[in-house]
Formats: C-alpha cells, structure tokens, sequence
C-alpha cells in the first residue's frame, strides 16, 4: 500500500512514529516531547490524545509537532495517561482525516490508538467490516484495529485486543489508551521497533529511544515481537506472549530510518552505520583524497569509510535544516534549484580533489545525479560514489514510502547504467552479505524484502499487486 515517494523527493520517507505515557501529571507534555524527539519519523501530520480519567481529548492537525502544539494547546490536554503520533502516509491519503492518534467510543470505553507500520490484510478486512456494517471514517489501514476492537465479541478489553491483534496480517507496532490503560503491541514478526522505557513511576512507550532520553526517561526493553503488555506496576502484564520467530526486522532502521542516537532491534542505529561504512570501504576500495558524507544520513556511514580507508573525511556539503516548502521554484534561471535549497558544496573542501561521496542509498538516482554534478561543478576531480545499502529493487508493504518498481532505478539499470547516469567515475553498493555482517542480531532475522524481493508476508491481493507491478 506504499503510495510512492513524493514528486520531487529522492528518498524514502520514515514511517510513522509513536509515543504514549502513563501514571505521570504532565503526560501530554512529555509526550509533545517525545514526538518531538520523533519528527524524523513523520513529518505530515501530528497528534495527541489524553484521558484525564473522565473524557477523552485530542487534537490533531498537518504539519510539524512545534508548529501544531502549543502551551494552550497542551494545556486543554489534561490527564495522566496521553498518547500521540507523527505520520507519513504509506497507506491512505495524506489529509488530516488520517492523521491520529485514531479515537473513538466504544462498548470497552474511549480508545486512543497510535499505529506505526502496515497491514497486508487491511483491504481485506475493511471490505469484510464494511459488509458487516462499520463506517469508516478514514482511508487509513490504522482504522482498522479500532473497528476490530470495538466490534470484538472476547468478554473484556482484553480478550477484545487479543482477537483484534489477531485478526491484524503484516507490519504493526501499537500503543492504545483505554479508560486510562496503556498497552503496547507489536506484530509477531517484529518489523518495527516499540520500546518501553520508565520515567519515575510513569511507563513510556515509543517508538526509538532517542524519545527515553530528551525527557529523561530510562530505557527498560524493546516490546518483544508478539507481545501484548499492559504499562501498569513495577513490571509490564503480559497479554500475549512473544513469538517464537523467525522475525522480520526492517534493516532499513539501521540503514536509514532511526535516529542515529537511538538504539532499535537490540543496537545503536548510528553505531551499526559506521559498521556499514567500514564493510564499504574494504568491499569497494579506490584511489581518493578526501571522504564526503551526503548530510545527515549519509555521515556515520561516511565516517567509518574513512576510518577503515585512511582517508580524511571532510564537510564538503552543507545542508540548509531549515527548509520548508518553497513558494517558487525557479525552472531555468537556476539548475538544480530542488536540491541546491537544501544542500551546497564547499569548495575549498573538494576543488582538485578525488571524492569519495558517501549515501545511504539510491531510490531514482535523480537526487545523487545532481549531487555529482555540483561536487564536479566545484572542482572536485573526480566523484567516487558509495552507497552503504545493496540496490532496492522493490516496494515496501511494510510501511515505509518506497515508489513502484518501475521507479526505482536499481530495479531497471545495472550497476554500470546507474554510475553512467549519476555521472559518477565509479559507483560501489554494499553487497547484502555484507550488510547483514554488521549486524549482531542473526542475519535471517532481518527483513531485506525492498533489496532481495523475499516477501515474508504478503496477504494474496498484495502478492497479486507484487505480480503485476513485476510485470509492469
């Protein structure tokens, strides 16, 4: 159900992110922060409910977190238990109708559902909830659970959530608030990361850790993949038990998706990237000067191809972090105006100099293509690209934002085609096995779907989509 990356953008964009707390007077506060600490994971719209132990609130709106909340605001958001998210959309349209958390009034009371991930089987459930008689009010694939929850014949909230997870085929890692109770899940293949941390006596649910440490909360664990917890007490209630395996972690989190600070799937996101760089650097070896990190994702990678290399790593581009939307974009007067607003080359850094240009990775390669041709366009001598993932040859049904097949460039040129239209001197992926050696969690516990096309998951009307955008 990705609906493909956004025109004029040559990444893939971060899922969603959620963030919950519970037993703590200022909850919507801290959980303003923790989203905060989690805009990287969504930057469409945002939301937070809380419950005050009477009335469910909420407010929800597109846009960025700091430009949606404010001190009244989250003021009208009293209670000790609150739930918020940021989202990109990777299933449903991007309106404010899809933003959540999701809300709604139920036979088990008020619910507050947040959603990071993607069912394979929500089309077909939305179709067999419709003829049942339910009423949508979104298009988004997070609805779902709500209308699974509420329609559930299991006696108690708890069985309710039990047969709704159940029924739930593919990526999701939940927090839900319900007449004042948190619970986190997440799905058995445990593709997205969900940790629970302590702040006090309050619990706290998010999706990176990164959110634990800007309002001092302490990491406990991860929510362990098929797990159903309720944050009550000293120790989290155990619903559901874990799944045996195998697991199905998206290696794109330590690729690209988390924060390099946080750590997911059991390791520091920026510590497995400068494994990454290292592996690259000995798998593609050349004759260079300097190292150069395409900013942000692109740095910890870079930093260990030049430790491993012996090669100075150097800032030959700078990024502007305070681009928004452009109200004109120039199409003549000024070449490559979509990326040159965001980043610019230093010249004295890469002039008569053989660069080695460190990214993450390749989506169409029209991004990497002018990046090449402004390092060129400053002097460098001659642009080595370097790229710390294998090719993507396919979408995502995971919840990542990743076009069609068609529009990805590894999926339809070769190497050699690719480096000749980034205009490249030479350009070396990160083989898989490599990847996958950086990594301490055993290799087939990984998710590489969008580089090897093995889909562990796949209801049968996405299958059939994978067919056909195969045969397209």
């Amino acid at each position: 159900m990705a609906r493909g990356v956004s025109e004029g953008s040559d990444k893939f964009h971060d899922e969603c992110g959620v963030c919950a707390v519970i037993g703590h007077p200022d909850a919507a506060n801290l959980v303003y922060l923790g989203l905060y600490a989690l805009q990287h994971r969504g930057q469409e719209s945002a939301g937070i409910a809380s419950f005050d132990g009477q009335a469910m609130r909420y407010h929800k709106a597109m846009g960025y977190v700091a430009d949606i909340f404010n001190r009244e605001r989250l003021a009208a958001l009293p209670g000790t238990a609150a739930i918020g998210h940021v989202r990109y959309s990777t299933a449903g349209n991007s309106a404010l109708v899809n933003a959540q958390p999701v809300v709604g009034k139920t036979h088990h009371g008020q619910i507050a559902l947040a959603h990071n991930g993607n069912l394979v089987n929500a089309l077909r459930l939305r179709r067999q909830l419709e003829l049942e008689g339910a009423i949508f009010q979104s298009t988004s694939d997070s609805e779902v659970f709500l209308h699974l929850i509420a329609r559930s014949q299991g006696r108690g909230l708890d069985a309710a959530l039990q047969r709704a997870l159940a029924a739930a085929v593919g990526a999701y890692s939940l927090a839900i608030v319900c007449e004042g109770r948190l619970f986190a899940a997440r799905d058995p293949h445990g593709f997205r990361p969900l940790a629970l941390g302590r702040l006090e006596e309050a619990w706290v649910v998010a999706s990176e850790t990164c959110a634990f440490d800007l309002i001092g909360a302490r990491f406990v664990r991860e929510v362990r993949p098929g797990e159903l917890v309720e944050l009550a007490g000293e120790e989290p209630r155990v619903l559901a038990a874990a799944a045996p395996g195998p697991f199905a972690h998206c290696v794109f989190e330590h690729v690209y998706f988390a924060r390099p600070d946080s750590r997911v799937f059991g390791e520091e996101a920026g510590v497995v990237r400068e494994r990454l760089g290292e592996r690259l650097a000995r798998e593609h070896a050349v004759a260079a000067d300097v190292v150069v990190a395409v900013p942000d994702s692109g740095v910890p990678a870079a930093l260990g191809y030049a430790r491993e290399s012996g090669l100075p790593f150097v800032l030959g581009l700078v990024r502007n972090h305070y681009v928004g939307r452009t109200f004109i974009e120039p199409r003549q007067s000024i070449r490559h105006f979509g990326v040159k607003v965001k980043l610019n080359p230093v010249r004295s850094a890469v002039a008569g100099k053989r660069v080695v240009l460190v990214d993450d990775s390749i989506v169409r390669g029209t991004t990497s293509r002018k990046i090449v041709m402004m390092l060129k366009s400053a002097g460098a001598k001659e642009v080595h690209l370097r790229i710390s993932s294998p090719p993507t040859t396919g979408p995502c049904f995971y919840g990542i934002d990743t076009p069609e097949r068609r529009e990805l460039i590894a999926a339809n040129q070769s190497v050699e085609e690719i480096r000749a239209y980034v205009g490249a001197d030479s350009l070396g992926y990160l083989s898989e096995a490599g990847m996958l050696s950086c990594l301490e969690t055993p290799p087939e516990h990984f998710c590489t779907a969008c580089f090897s096309g093995n889909y562990r998951v796949l209801d049968e009307d996405e299958r059939a989509g994978v067919v056909a955008k195969e045969e397209r």
